[in-house]
């Protein structure tokens, strides 16, 4: 995703994070909801019988889903071992046993116990091994968390009486696991991560990076050391990591980077290839979102792995299509009409929200719909049998293309917008038209689903329920397409030596479908990776999140609209100085895109392509 300083805001951050954002920059206010439990229940004496009941069948659940002995406490003992790793507190021996109810010296041979039967891990503190804590094993989590399933399940069975009808051999035989597949929680590194000070992690100031802040004190948990977390605008974000390479040694382990800036910061030399790495520790990136890893390569090497993935779609209000008798906005010309009906400024109501301030902005705005909906990528990338070759462009193919048809008919289609748009369009930007868009002032808006939360998960937007999200809507030439951005990490080229496994430790963890989840549950919907959208408790979040599965799954998702070619940000910044002129008809169609054409072309020419 690309942004300019003083236009992407996100949610304000947590006291300590280092959020860093352009001049003017303030953050929405309470985009989010907090649900609550009820905090009573009356049972009635009937409800009692079939409690106590259940109390018998929990005991059986608890033996066989925990491993437990019969007789013993472990129930105690173990429930405080995960309760302290969900919160990432530290356990010890003395502070387990202390919890159990149990004598010391009885609760010590159960620890040794279950540390026997593989339930806990011992990580050693310092490193002589003498001082270590305790960790719930992968297993152990596993089966705590299908024992809650099951028991959740059985609760749902007791006490709710829509569900009188069903039989226990559904449950016993799996109908509870119908929905998908469940993500195991997080588990703690068997060592510590071998680092003489803090991890230090560049990101970016989004609703993920800032569920990975709140999320900080897990992290330390789980890696065994202190997190340094510097969260930058997205301007500053990439001037930050061109600079630190070209230092020394880095100022970070763990850099943030958007998709499509890996072929410049590749090529420049200011990250390190991954491939060894991904080789020796054996790492399988084939859970993740085709679209996504292809931006994280240059030239056949890998520089990241992906952390989210946002690809910009068109979103519309379900209600006002309904109540207008109108079908889906699929393609231009249906986009337009609609905008045109749906268009009420004495209302306070515009037909549409989409980036259109100067520069990077439109720029972007330009470049997607040239691509999705026009059929035509903004350099002469060749054709392959999935769209276009964006990993080894050469020669003519690296040609700007904006002297096509495609881009004269995109120039027409944004000349259009503009009199369906709100009045304050020409300085709009990616925080903005979501926010026109979630406060009701826009009927439909071109928009990332990395902003999705401010009407997503804020229940008195309009948008909140009544939300439908499409793939970029086509024209002539065109065909369905979801532009793909988002972040991927990487590691600088410059990290010290004695750094680099505790980084490459670092990444995988943080990118992992348990951290996903973890930034979900926290106010992200955004994930690169298939197992995190098929887990039925990360799909009940949002319906944004099973839409992009759905298009990820059919092919939709691609990078070549905006290729990760080193030029790519000043092509960008050019084409939205140009069509912005347009727009405000200092030139004519023709005119901005003939000066465009011939600037990104000496831009072509200097950098020697062709």
């Amino acid at each position: 995703m690309t942004a300019s300083d003083d236009s992407y805001r996100v949610a304000k951050p947590r006291a300590g994070i280092q959020a860093e954002r352009g001049p003017g920059g303030r953050a929405p206010e309470g985009p989010y909801e907090t649900r609550h439990l009820p905090t009573s229940v009356s049972i009635s004496d009937p409800q009692l019988v079939q409690f106590l009941e259940f109390i018998e069948q929990l005991e059986d659940e608890t033996e066989a889903a925990l491993d437990i002995r019969t007789g013993g406490r472990e129930v105690r003992l173990l429930l405080s071992l995960v309760r302290n790793h969900l919160h990432g507190k530290t356990t010890t021996s003395s502070s387990l046993a202390a919890a159990s109810g149990m004598s010391y010296g009885t609760a010590l041979r159960a620890i040794a116990a279950c540390q026997a039967r593989g339930l806990i891990v011992k990580r050693p503190r310092t490193p002589t091994g003498k001082s270590f804590s305790l960790h719930p094993s992968p297993r152990l989590l596993h089966r705590w968390q299908d024992y809650a399933r099951r028991t959740r399940s059985l609760l749902a069975a007791t006490f709710d009486p829509h569900q009188s009808n069903r039989t226990q051999s559904d449950y016993f035989f799996g109908a509870s696991y119908s929905e998908g597949s469940v993500l195991p929680l997080q588990s703690a590194l068997d060592r510590k991560l071998h680092l003489s000070s803090d991890l230090r992690v560049l990101v970016h100031a989004d609703p993920t990076f800032m569920a990975m802040h709140t999320l900080k004190k897990h992290f330390q948990y789980i890696f065994g050391t202190g997190i340094q977390i510097r969260a930058l605008s997205i301007d500053r974000l990439r001037q930050e990591i061109i600079e630190n390479g070209n230092l020394k040694l880095s100022r970070y382990d763990v850099v943030a980077c958007d998709l499509p800036w890996f072929g410049e910061l590749a090529s420049n030399g200011a990250l390190q290839s991954l491939d060894a790495l991904m080789v020796e520790s054996g790492f399988d990136g084939s859970d993740f979102h085709p679209a996504a890893v292809a931006s994280t390569r240059h030239r056949g090497a890998h520089y990241g792995v992906p952390v989210q993935g946002s690809p910009e779609l068109l979103v519309y209000r379900t209600d006002l299509f309904s109540e207008h008798g109108m079908a889906e906005p699929a393609t231009t010309q249906a986009v337009l009409d609609a905008a045109r009906r749906l268009h009420a400024p004495m209302s306070g109501r515009y037909g549409i929200a989409w980036n259109a301030a100067r520069g990077t902005p439109l720029g972007h705005s330009f470049l997607m719909v040239m691509g999705s909906s026009f059929g035509q990528p903004v350099i002469n990338l060749a054709a392959t049998s999935e769209g276009f070759d964006t990993e080894h462009p050469h020669g003519e193919q690296m040609r700007p293309m904006f002297l096509s048809d495609a881009a004269r008919s995109t120039g027409e289609y944004l000349m259009e917008l503009l009199d369906y748009s709100p009045p304050s369009i020409l300085s709009m930007s990616w925080y903005e038209r979501a926010v026109a868009y979630a406060s009701g002032s826009a009927a439909m808006a071109y928009c990332y689903t990395l902003l999705a939360p401010i009407f997503e998960l804020d229940r008195h937007s309009p948008g909140h329920g009544n939300t439908g999200y499409l793939p970029h809507p086509v024209g002539p030439g065109g065909t369905p397409i979801a532009p793909v951005g988002g972040y991927a990490l990487a590691m600088p080229s410059n990290v010290s030596p004695d750094r680099v496994a505790a980084a490459w430790a670092a990444i995988r963890s943080l990118t992992a479908p348990s951290a996903a989840k973890l930034y979900i549950s926290n106010g992200s919907v955004v994930s690169p990776r298939y197992s995190v959208s098929s887990d039925p408790d990360v799909r009940s979040v949002s319906p944004i999140i099973p839409a992009v599965d759905a298009m990820a799954r059919k092919g939709y998702l691609q990078i070549w609209p905006r290729p990760p070619v080193p030029e790519i940000s000043e092509i960008i910044a050019i084409v939205g100085e140009e069509v912005h002129d347009m727009l405000r008809r200092h030139k004519s169609i023709d005119d901005a895109l003939a000066g465009a054409q011939n600037r990104v072309d000496l831009l072509m020419r200097a950098n020697g392509h062709y």
